[in-house]
């Protein structure tokens, strides 16, 4: 085996905060900056050691702070620049570290650089954007939006269509243009001087896009941008960067993050997200999860990138539905299945993610009426999914698994008015299980999902097989999930029951003398590793010496 580079982020647990949803301090009815920094301690308390911010740019929120019209500047719901300064001062001193979104495929429209570009074919930043004639008086070819339509907006002014993979308000930025990529290299230099630790990088495999030949995802060039922003920005500093790349393979991932290539640390890849739809369709097309694709899913990237590269670790962001939703039981055993899935995850070899109540176990809303729904995607594909045909209810149940306001309602903090998130009224309607679901509950209870999470990254700071052991997937019944992490002569054994139903696993390592069991959802779990039955949702992490 390879000795691995070691990096402070290999040890390190992230916690994303979607800012508006996270803690008003204000009264206004959404999360700021401010609110942020009040809950600082409540993020050291989890044992989070990294903080990703998702946007909190200056944006006209047509798709809630990804199409920024400011990379300088602060959006004045969220607070100011002294606020983001004081956030990552207050961090700091808390040994936390920042990691903001770096969103470079689009930005606004009301960003100044496109105001200019629509103004003449010969203004100095009309090819900082993607623009083409019209064929056959149409648009120039079949390239699709991700939120529904077409890729190409015909811009009157100049009688020619600009592409955006996005909204018609975030066009497309064109990365063969040196001198956009060289404004680009200066804003994240800009953030970098400020002392933040790193980016999660929006849409990355999307950059290099060739879209005259209908080429989005992983184009010729992409790789050769990535290895001239790692020169021209971060590549001498200490920071961790992680690329979101919905299309990567295992040899895309290879390419990303071994450390030899000098482009990034890590990708977050989503293949394992993908296995409930109907292959070929889109997500909102529902299947259920074969928990046999998952893990063969699961462990292909833990050896792929054993020894050339690093995995990220996840199960929710703000774009995702919540796990115990979606695979668990948010029901009965809402608790015991959110604390499998988090064993099951934090086993494994690469860097956590927690996206924001995943540690309370919170849940998707289902909501009843669309008009609930404040997402631009999920407003899109209903009106699409009904003029195709779709009943309501199809459309309905697709959104209750799926759509991304499932992660977007506000943070859970207590039982009083508005989930304690705002004294006002929140900019989105709140889950109704807040009374039973939230933190000040969960910190009350010693069983409780949050302190489950907060005991799995400590064991993990504290145990370097968990850290940098080999990955190695054990045989079992298909109900079970097993595993080992091996570091030289010590070993773990990770085993989950995926389901509900009770379900027995049999484990005989060549040679031990005991047996520890580091944690577990249940008490009294089994330590007779010979003849381990599994209760509902059991996951336990055994040390075997």
């Amino acid at each position: 085996m390879k000795e691995i580079q070691k990096k402070w982020w290999h040890k390190s647990v992230i916690y994303q905060i979607y800012p508006r949803s996270f803690y008003d301090s204000n009264g206004d009815g959404v999360g700021d900056l401010q609110g942020i920094i009040q809950k600082l301690d409540y993020v050291k308390l989890l044992g989070a050691d990294v903080i990703w911010l998702s946007p909190v740019y200056d944006s006209p929120n047509v798709d809630n702070g990804y199409d920024i019209s400011d990379y300088y500047s602060i959006l004045s719901e969220f607070g100011t620049m002294e606020d983001m300064n004081k956030l990552l001062l207050e961090s700091s001193k808390r040994g936390i570290k920042i990691i903001m979104d770096l969103v470079v495929n689009h930005t606004s429209d009301q960003h100044p650089w496109f105001i200019e570009a629509k103004k003449s074919k010969d203004n100095p930043y009309r090819n900082y954007y993607i623009w083409r004639d019209p064929v056959n008086g149409k648009e120039p070819n079949e390239l699709k939006s991700n939120f529904g339509g077409s890729a190409w907006q015909f811009d009157e002014t100049t009688n020619q269509y600009y592409l955006h993979f996005y909204s018609k308000e975030q066009p497309d930025l064109d990365w063969e243009n040196k001198k956009m990529r060289s404004s680009i290299w200066d804003m994240i230099n800009f953030w970098i001087n400020k002392g933040i630790g790193g980016f999660r990088m929006d849409v990355i495999d999307l950059i290099g896009k060739d879209p005259d030949k209908q080429i989005k995802e992983n184009g010729p060039k992409l790789h050769d941008y990535l290895q001239e922003m790692n020169r021209k920005t971060f590549g001498t500093k200490d920071l961790l960067t992680v690329g979101e790349a919905w299309g990567a393979t295992t040899e895309d991932g290879k390419l990303y993050s071994d450390p030899k290539r000098k482009e990034l640390s890590m990708i977050f890849q989503f293949e394992h997200i993908q296995l409930d739809k109907i292959p070929g369709k889109q997500r909102w097309d529902l299947k259920k999860l074969e928990l046999n694709e998952l893990k063969q899913v699961l462990s292909k990237w833990q050896y792929a990138l054993n020894e050339e590269g690093w995995n990220s670790l996840f199960w929710n962001n703000h774009d995702l539905p919540r796990i115990v939703s979606r695979w668990g039981n948010d029901r009965e055993y809402r608790v015991e299945s959110a604390k499998m899935l988090a064993t099951l995850l934090h086993g494994m070899k690469g860097t956590p993610y927690i996206y924001q109540g995943e540690e309370i176990g919170m849940t998707n809303a289902a909501f009843e009426s669309i008009e609930d729904y404040m997402d631009i995607e999920t407003q899109n594909i209903y009106k699409e999914r009904k003029a195709a045909g779709f009943s309501e209810e199809d459309i309905m149940e697709s959104l209750y698994m799926k759509a991304r306001d499932n992660a977007r309602t506000p943070m859970q903090w207590s039982n009083a008015k508005n989930a304690g998130f705002s004294s006002g009224k929140p900019w989105m309607k709140l889950n109704p299980n807040y009374p039973s679901v939230n933190v000040e509950s969960a910190l009350y209870d010693s069983d409780s999902v949050f302190y489950h999470y907060q005991k799995l990254i400590k064991i993990r700071k504290q145990n370097y097989t968990l850290i940098y052991g080999t990955y190695r997937l054990l045989d079992s019944e298909p109900n079970i999930y097993a595993y080992e992490r091996i570091l030289e002569n010590k070993k773990l054994l990770i085993v989950c029951n995926f389901y509900e139903p009770e379900a027995t696993f049999s484990y005989s390592p060549e040679s031990h003398s005991a047996v520890n069991i580091l944690i577990s959802n249940y008490s009294h779990s089994s330590s007779d590793l010979k003849n381990i039955t599994l209760r509902p949702y059991e996951a336990i992490i055994y040390e075997i010496i």
